[in-house]
């Protein structure tokens, strides 16, 4: 039987598919052709729902789900291709075949080279369509098992709490599934407050070592006098103080993941007793003579250009190679602003959970500060903003007043250049954003110093983008 013979399908089954049913939207501008594709796939068990052109498919896609489009090629106004790019872009996962007329078929193909499942020439056999839409429905059940299992792995792994839509942030979560299943040391680069241990843990729980310990250490939060003893231990009578055997970071991080963060502050000095014990797996407390092994997966981090570092012989290159196996770069937020209003939403939502209030919405004019601002301190900067304007907030909705970003740079405003002119009168925020402005605008300085000029070299040794490195040359009155 073809699409366009006329044989008894009934008007009255309900529409409830069976086991191997699903929702299926037909658009085609000829009434007869849409009413009998419609009715051939309600026998076999579809739910069914018509659209007479692009226009009015491109809205029913838009408020409802389908699992599956069957569409028309040409069409006035809307074609199919345009039919197919306004799903793709509403509903990902929904499945669309384009059917088309003897003689374009090159039309089709094209089709499915921009994304469509799969297409059919008109006239068709009944058996011929169904298939396609059966095969379209399997691939659409799939694709949802896969989107489901990935929730799951998120959800599991720790990625759910990595915020953010922008294409930086998947490549950062493709990057820590990718090298998760392995033993490769990982070397994560950023800014502060960027997320970086927020990304090691989700590394460390999508691994093979997910149940074992995960062991953090703050390189740049102990002295240079106890850091040695924090990570390897030390024996009983090593040093004054030390009335017991304790065990070091490596010690307990055995079978799980030790996370060096800071590393680019680590002294000099235990460098390389740190690249040994990578290498070899073996090390000694302090004061011991005896050679522990340990099987521990290394994730270190930092804030610095450890190139950089290596050049200025501050950091050890063997070291720096051993670290970087597979590097990791997380960007600065003022790099992805797109994620700043997700972000806010969805820390607005968390503390207003805590807090026990209603919840609240965000007004455009507190979206708009959001936005404007470069926040030097990344998502944690933002994180703690929201939950002071939280605090602060009294109604149903979070105003611009109640973020306090006040003291956010001013835009023309040149800062005084020598430290001891700097005039810190007036309230503290003030005080302090004068001093912020001197610091940037040295360290922008110095970088160019650094990079003999070359400005994309000074925007690589600043960890910031080419762009970013101008506005702020502008904003400080720096000649280029």
């Amino acid at each position: 039987m073809s699409a366009s013979s006329s044989g008894s399908l009934l008007h009255d089954r309900p529409e409830r598919p069976d086991a191997a049913g699903g929702k299926v939207l037909v658009v085609d501008d000829q009434k007869n052709m849409r009413a009998t594709t419609a009715m051939l796939l309600r026998e076999a068990g579809h739910v069914v729902a018509e659209a007479e052109d692009g226009a009015a498919a491109v809205q029913r896609v838009r408020q409802e789900a389908f699992d599956v489009v069957l569409t028309d090629l040409r069409m006035p106004g809307l074609d199919g291709m345009e039919v197919l790019r306004h799903v793709r872009a509403a509903s990902p996962e929904t499945q669309v075949i384009v059917m088309t007329a003897y003689g374009t078929i090159e039309s089709a193909v094209e089709a499915v080279r921009q994304g469509a499942h799969d297409y059919v020439s008109k006239p068709f056999q009944s058996e011929e369509l169904l298939l396609r839409v059966a095969r379209a429905l399997e691939t659409r059940r799939l694709r949802g098992t896969v989107t489901l299992l990935a929730g799951e792995l998120r959800r599991q792994t720790g990625l759910d709490r990595i915020i953010g839509r922008s294409a930086a942030v998947k490549d950062v979560i493709e990057r820590v599934v990718r090298v998760a299943p392995t033993d490769a040391s990982v070397l994560i680069t950023g800014e502060s407050g960027t997320g970086k241990e927020l990304v090691a843990r989700a590394l460390h729980l999508a691994s093979r070592r997910g149940e074992e310990p995960f062991v953090p250490v703050n390189c740049a939060a102990i002295t240079e006098t106890l850091l040695e003893s924090e990570l390897f231990g030390h024996e009983k009578g090593a040093f004054t103080g030390a009335t017991a055997r304790k065990p070091g970071r490596f010690e307990l991080a055995h079978h799980g993941t030790l996370f060096l963060d800071e590393i680019g502050d680590l002294p000099l000095g235990l460098q390389a007793k740190i690249l040994r014990a990578l290498e070899t797996r073996r090390f000694e407390r302090v004061g011991g003579t005896v050679s522990l092994h340990v099987d521990v997966r290394v994730v270190a981090a930092t804030n610095r250009r450890l190139k950089t570092a290596v050049m200025q012989r501050q950091f050890r290159e063997d070291l720096y190679f051993r670290l970087s196996v597979f590097p990791v770069e997380i960007p600065a937020l003022r790099e992805r602003t797109g994620d700043i209003e997700i972000l806010a939403r969805h820390f607005i939502d968390r503390y207003c959970r805590e807090m026990r209030k209603k919840p609240l919405a965000l007004s455009s004019d507190a979206l708009s500060e959001l936005q404007a601002y470069t926040w030097p301190g990344n998502v944690r900067e933002l994180q703690n903003c929201i939950e002071r304007a939280v605090i602060l907030a009294d109604g149903d909705v979070l105003h611009a007043r109640q973020l306090n970003l006040s003291f956010r740079e001013v835009a023309g405003a040149p800062p005084p250049s020598p430290w001891e002119q700097i005039d810190l009168s007036g309230t503290l925020a003030d005080a302090s954003r004068r001093v912020l402005n001197e610091v940037e605008r040295r360290k922008i300085a110095q970088a160019i110093r650094e990079a003999a000029g070359n400005k994309p070299k000074a925007a690589e040794v600043l960890q910031v983008s080419y762009k970013t490195l101008l506005m702020k040359m502008k904003e400080q009155g720096i000649e280029n």
